[in-house]
């Protein structure tokens, strides 16, 4: 069985372990690599929102700037022009709470500001390392993802050398510096940062492996939705590929999934977890 984590987040505590937690994906970017201009107008956001946690998203990950490989970076002020609007009218609409996809300090602040809980920070504390002061003032939440390089440097990367030792020495060395600036341990999740750095048959390693993490004595958020090394020619092949790669991720020790289509992937959670529960103690 996974580990029993009680997450503590602005206005309430999450637990982590007994069943899966579900990140619902809404990027209010542009250029996103499988849904970017979807959901940019702030009603449709909104409305997406709203779906998503009917579907079942236990969180909403709301990210105003692209990630994906060669993305270049945008200023602070046009990511909260697109999302603070979009901040502003979920405020007190949902049930559950909001994360929002930033590695920016600015952005974290007026985010916190506007009744986000988490910020999942894709640099993992090494592009804007105030953001830990922002978290650590606000009492949020906080996810920690591995990125290597940035996003326009990816395609030149070599290959990662010892590639589950280095995700895990960086994230402790990331969760130190959390916890340095005054971060509760109690508010992190890490991620191993599937993609973000890693070449296609790392990112199959990283779940084959991604019971490794649990070292770290920290809940393990993993996204493999929709990612490249899971491409397949259709759509709906793709989405089956992410399904098996989420199902093997919880087995592997994930507690908590990143996902975009969040129906198919609460049924595929939901057979894992009790695949998880009938293991012998």
């Amino acid at each position: 069985m996974r580990k029993l984590y009680y997450w503590k987040l602005k206005q309430r505590e999450i637990k982590l372990g007994e069943r899966t937690v579900i990140l619902g994906v809404l990027n209010i970017t542009p250029d996103s690599f499988s849904d970017g201009g979807k959901y940019l107008e702030p009603d449709r956001a909104f409305a997406r929102a709203i779906e998503l946690e009917e579907q079942g998203a236990d969180i909403i990950d709301i990210g105003a700037e692209s990630t994906r490989p060669g993305a270049a970076p945008i200023s602070a002020a046009e990511e909260l022009r697109r999302l603070v609007p979009v901040l502003k009218r979920l405020k007190g609409q949902l049930a559950v709470p909001i994360s929002v996809d930033t590695y920016k300090a600015e952005v974290a602040e007026r985010a916190l500001d506007h009744g986000a809980e988490i910020i999942n920070d894709p640099s993992g504390l090494t592009f804007e390392p105030q953001l830990a002061r922002v978290v650590s003032h606000h009492n949020a939440g906080l996810i920690v993802n591995h990125m290597r390089g940035r996003p326009d440097t990816w395609a030149k990367l070599p290959p990662l050398p010892d590639v589950m030792g280095t995700i895990t020495r960086d994230l402790e060395a990331t969760v130190s510096r959390a916890r340095h600036t005054g971060i509760e341990r109690t508010r992190i999740v890490i991620d191993p940062g599937i993609g973000f750095g890693k070449r296609k048959e790392q990112n199959s390693e990283i779940v084959a492996r991604l019971a490794q993490l649990a070292q770290l004595d920290l809940p393990i958020l993993i996204g493999p939705s929709r990612k490249s090394f899971l491409a397949h020619p259709t759509e709906k092949e793709t989405q089956f590929a992410t399904a098996a790669a989420v199902a093997l991720s919880i087995l592997s020790g994930a507690h908590l999934v990143r996902v975009h289509d969040v129906p198919e992937m609460r049924a595929a959670a939901d057979v894992a977890d009790q695949v998880l529960r009938s293991l012998p103690a």
